[in-house]
């Protein structure tokens, strides 16, 4: 019989303990038979020297390990904002996660981010409050707070006795305890009344198995999250916590003899330069020598598979449904590309794009090329780089969250490509949003393009953060089938097109948030002559490909675009009698404020803020607020620029 895989994620805000926690369930499962240590550099999952140096998660990790009858594939995230995207990338090939927070910290910015993703994929988690041995830990009253600032139900599974001392610990709850089965009953009763009505009429015995069967199936359903308490570092709570994952979140056997289904998350070079693939697999089998065709590349041949086992990849012929494997010989993959059928989930980007972004330049003239190469592969394995070339300045331009990430790729190059390199000024990077809706047509066989087809699109505004769309508005039997051979197929192909040429709008920026409908569609299969003097040839992929940038970009430019700034949401924690002169300051950065709310002595102030002015409100903050003042920001989107548009 086939073991039950699940992919848990361990996500955190950064040095919440996650990559200790990871150390700590590895060690309690026996994959390892040491404790590693952050400040250390031993961590299993944190391998690249310039994590261990850092001692922050910087890629995402895969380690393994079994939980009784089930197989554990464990993906550790980095915490730090600046590597969002490697999270990103994690959460659509995840069963469950395991949020850790602080006990001393609590709810952090990152948290609260974490957790609306979670949320809006329905992904289930449980709650692992670390650090009870610390001083200033929390236990159980903290909950409240959670529950109210993640806007979750939240169930603790337990009790935590010598809070903040070393010997502090964490007892799970049971049948025995008639306080918890009445507060598990009233949680669960709130997205069904009839686990309430059994507990009243059978009593806290009779009803308990009742209440565990429903626990376990709103946790699954992301409706409750359970809450573990513990410490990574001593131990404290790891077994309760390996004992929720086993019951509470869904793992399967999946179907290893369906059709083949995966998703490819994350790219890695080997030591001879060679790409290997990370791909979770939904359905069916991938082996070695089988032939994987990747986006719009070429069937590349599988040359070699490794499966997670035991804490690490071990080689083996195949890897099946459910689990993670490692695959080499696909030259041609991306990140985000599928594997096989596409599959039912696949939730797209949930973290918004990096805002920044600055030239990168080689130190030695002579270095140009090897950079361009170097920073091409670091392009594979985190593709929100976004490498633009700079035709102007001959310079090339990475995109990035923040200036540690800009650190990171310093010491990278130098480390591993030996090259050494500077960044220019860091700057804002804007997007362009049509200003209007507009249409154009190129027909075949006219003499106004050397095209062999009929392309027409239309342009039009859409939702805020809505991203391109693209949709067919003509009779589908008009899709040349014999080029693209599906529907499918010729979509993906026009929809890449058209993503191509919207990185480089009308003033120089990313065009997004519209609505482009191919309305026109038309080939030639034949060879005769059209209506040219010059004969009409057969219609190739590469008269759709060229053609469509030409189409498109007379559309935006009689539809025009609004150039858009990045926002941040921020909010200010301040004593009130500072609300004022923080207040002042927020109006002169531009900001747009809401009404504070004052409990007590203490203000809270949320304002949405140019995100080029965030640094000027953290110079300021402390001189606004006597040194007592707390900020937190996250993306907020963007807004239209007002007066003379910013151009790239």
């Amino acid at each position: 019989m086939s073991r039950k895989m699940l992919n848990l994620g361990i996500l955190a805000h950064v040095d919440a303990g996650k990559t200790t926690l990871t150390e700590r369930l590895l060690y309690a499962c026996g994959v390892i038979e040491r404790l590693g240590s952050v400040d250390a550099g031993t961590t299993q999952t944190d391998s690249l020297p310039l994590e261990r140096r850092r001692g922050i998660t910087i890629k995402s990790a895969v380690a393994s390990f079994p939980v009784g009858d089930i197989t554990v594939n464990l993906i550790d995230t980095p915490g730090h904002p600046d590597f969002i995207a490697e999270v990103d990338r994690a959460l659509d090939v995840l069963d469950g996660v395991v949020l850790v927070i602080s006990a001393v910290e609590g709810v952090q910015p990152q948290t609260r981010i974490l957790m609306r993703s979670l949320r809006r994929l329905q992904l289930p988690a449980l709650l692992f409050v670390n650090k009870i041995d610390r001083p200033g830990a929390r236990g159980e009253g903290m909950l409240a707070d959670v529950s109210r600032q993640l806007k979750i139900p939240v169930v603790a599974m337990g009790s935590v006795t010598a809070e903040g001392t070393r010997d502090a610990a964490f007892t799970a709850s049971g049948a025995g305890d008639a306080r918890f089965i009445a507060g598990l009953a009233e949680r669960l009763a709130e997205h069904d009344e009839r686990l309430l009505a059994a507990y009243v009429q059978d009593g806290p015995g009779a009803g308990y198995d009742q209440l565990r069967a429903g626990l376990v199936a709103q946790t699954r359903r992301g409706q409750v999250y359970p809450a573990f308490f513990g410490s990574a570092i001593t131990g404290a709570g790891v077994e309760p916590l390996l004992a929720g994952i086993r019951e509470l979140l869904p793992a399967t056997a999946g179907d290893a003899d369906g059709p083949v289904c995966g998703s490819i998350f994350k790219i890695e070079r080997g030591s001879g330069a060679e790409k290997i693939a990370y791909v979770r697999m939904f359905s069916g089998t991938v082996r070695i020598r089988d032939r994987l065709r990747l986006g719009a590349g070429l069937a590349d041949k599988v040359t070699a598979v490794a499966v997670f086992q035991g804490g690490a990849a071990v080689q083996r012929p195949a890897v099946c449904a459910g689990q993670i494997g490692k695959l080499w010989g696909l030259a041609q993959a991306r990140i985000g590309d599928q594997v096989g059928e596409r599959p039912q989930r696949g939730a797209g980007r949930q973290f918004p794009p990096p805002t920044l972004e600055s030239a990168v330049v080689a130190s030695e003239p002579g270095d140009k090329q090897r950079l361009r190469v170097a920073l091409g592969q670091l392009a594979e394995q985190d593709p929100l780089i976004g490498l633009r070339q700079d035709d102007e300045r001959q310079e090339i331009r990475v995109s990035l969250y923040g200036e540690v990430q800009k650190e990171v790729i310093q010491s990278t190059l130098a480390e591993d490509f030996d090259l050494a390199v500077t960044f220019r000024e860091t700057t804002m990077i804007y997007i362009e949003r049509p200003a209007s809706s507009a249409s154009a047509l190129e027909i075949l066989q006219s003499d106004t393009h050397p095209y062999s087809a009929t392309v027409g699109l239309r342009v039009e505004p859409g939702p805020a953060d809505s991203g391109v769309e693209f949709r067919l508005d003509f009779d589908p039997r008009r899709i040349p089938i014999y080029i693209y051979k599906t529907a499918g197929n010729f979509t993906d192909a026009m929809t890449r097109y058209i993503m191509s040429t919207f990185e480089k709008g009308l003033y120089g920026w990313r065009v997004t948030d519209c609505v482009v409908t191919m309305n026109e569609c038309g080939y030639y299969i034949g060879d005769g002559l059209g209506k040219r003097v010059l004969p009409t040839t057969r219609t190739t992929a590469a008269d759709f490909r060229k053609l469509t940038p030409l189409v498109l970009m007379t559309a935006l430019r009689q539809a025009g675009t609004v150039v858009c700034e990045p926002v941040a949401s921020v909010r200010v924690e301040l004593p009130a009698a500072r609300m004022g002169a923080a207040l002042s300051a927020l109006t002169r950065l531009g900001a747009a404020t809401e009404p504070p709310l004052t409990r007590g002595e203490e203000s809270v102030l949320v304002a949405r803020l140019p995100s080029a002015r965030v640094r000027s409100l953290q110079e300021q903050l402390p001189g606004l607020t006597g040194g007592e003042g707390a900020l937190e920001t996250s993306f907020g989107g963007y807004q239209p620029i007002h007066g003379s548009f910013p151009v790239r």
